[in-house]
């Protein structure tokens, strides 16, 4: 194993453990010293890892006293994170999924999902479906940025869908959602199986680590299979919880979550 990619499988270990709540928020992760020992390897080769996770927010470098596990954020809003594989199972069908199309656009891409992350020099670009019982129910056009999620670039998205996989591994502390209504183009309506000009629901997302911008994504469903719900009290801030036409709600809280 290279130093190179020594480097990226202890990144990668700390920042599993950080994810999976092993390491919660404030504890001390083992010193360089320590770190060198147990991978047989150089302070540069650890450092150089550490650096890596704490320009992704999830460590904090002290001087003398250590290195600490990041005390994220903590957004009390409720972010609608719809489950495309829930959803359908829920409705009694099969879930398949396929990729239409896998790239990597680099820095000054036409890619309008590209453009969106605006730190990232480099991201993957996918089209993917997403079907119930064979019935196209979802059209997704998503890009992830190699810088914060280098990971991505060796993962099989033909056999993986990047949300189910990015919830498994990435850490994400902030998140914007929009929600809008559009008709069919050509493009759309030949993978959705509609009429062009057919009425559409669009769900547009983009999530951060601190600073650093993860992932961009559009999923569009064919009007008669989504829905939205509000549900909020008096004094309180509305949420806006997705479902599918069953009235199931698909909501996920935004804190210290990861990213979908």
């Amino acid at each position: 194993m290279t130093r190179s990619s020594l480097h990226e499988r202890i990144r990668a270990d700390v920042e599993r453990k950080i994810i999976t709540g092993r390491w919660l928020a404030g504890r001390r992760i083992p010193f360089e010293h320590e770190l060198m020992r147990q991978y047989g390897c150089a302070r540069m080769t650890v450092s150089k890892a550490l650096s890596a996770l704490a320009q992704a927010g999830l460590i904090d470098r002290r001087r003398r006293a250590g290195t600490f596990v990041s005390r994220l954020p903590v957004h009390s809003a409720v972010l609608t994170i719809p489950d495309i594989q829930s959803a359908i199972e829920q409705r009694g069908d099969t879930y398949s999924y396929e990729l239409l199309s896998r790239s990597v656009w680099r820095r000054g891409s036409t890619d309008a999902m590209v453009n969106q992350l605006a730190g990232a020099p480099d991201a993957i670009v996918l089209h993917c479906r997403h079907l119930a019982s064979g019935t196209p129910f979802a059209l997704e056009h998503r890009a992830i940025s190699l810088q914060a999620v280098p990971d991505a670039a060796s993962v099989d998205f033909a056999v993986l869908a990047p949300g189910a996989w990015l919830v498994a591994n990435v850490l994400w502390t902030r998140a914007e959602h929009r929600i809008s209504a559009l008709a069919a183009n050509a493009r759309t309506a030949r993978w959705l199986d509609l009429r062009r000009g057919a009425p559409c629901l669009a769900l547009q997302r983009q999530t951060w680590r601190n600073s650093t911008d993860i992932t961009a994504v559009q999923q569009i469903f064919p009007a008669p299979l989504f829905d939205l719900v509000a549900r909020f009290t008096p004094g309180t801030r509305a949420s806006q919880p997705a479902s599918t036409r069953d009235g199931r709600s698909l909501t996920e809280r935004a804190r210290q979550r990861r990213t979908g």
